[in-house]
């Protein structure tokens, strides 16, 4: 696939099923994200996969979460599910340092970078995801679960797998006046 067609079509998928990335295709997704943009040479990321038994620890955490900030059953049920989605999920944790003058927000991006490098070159190679957020990046019981320190951040869950709806393969692109201007 061609680089700026892959660019400029991107699209999320949110169905996704086995078979994950798996051998070279996955340390090919690992290394786009190393590839990220990276001011001071910090390497602010760190990813956790999730997959087989850890889909389940996942689901059993997120339901955890959820009591423990009591959720109507409706939500405990949705985040319990939620790990399913996809048959790989790779969190994705800004890993910062502090003594460094490179501002915390930068690293922050760094890592944000990683995950989109990491979607495309999955996108590439014939899989694809979506970049998930909200507020189980931030819950306490999450960010201990996956080690994070109190400067470091969880900029999301990248679920990938097998595309189940085929993607279109040309998007409009949107008129770009209203976020352009010149100095």
């Amino acid at each position: 696939m061609d680089a700026l067609d892959l660019l400029l079509n991107r699209r999320s998928a949110s169905r996704l099923a086995e078979p994950a990335p798996a051998g070279e295709v996955r340390q090919n997704i690992i290394n786009a994200g190393l590839r990220a943009p990276d001011h001071g040479a910090l390497q602010p990321w760190r990813f956790v996969m999730i997959e087989n038994q850890g889909l389940e620890r996942f689901s059993q955490l997120l339901q955890a979460a959820a009591r423990q900030d009591q959720l109507d059953d409706a939500a405990i049920e949705k985040a319990t599910k939620a790990p399913f989605r996809a048959p790989l999920i790779i969190t994705v944790i800004a890993h910062c340092t502090e003594e460094t003058k490179v501002p915390r927000w930068e690293q922050v991006v760094s890592a944000g970078c990683a995950v989109q490098a990491m979607q495309m070159a999955a996108l590439a190679q014939g899989f694809n995801g979506i970049w998930r957020t909200g507020a189980w990046t931030e819950h306490a019981l999450v960010r201990e679960a996956f080690g994070c320190r109190e400067q470091d951040e969880i900029v999301g869950f990248l679920y990938l797998g097998t595309p189940q709806l085929k993607a279109a393969t040309r998007v409009i692109a949107p008129d770009s006046t209203p976020f352009v201007s010149y100095f």
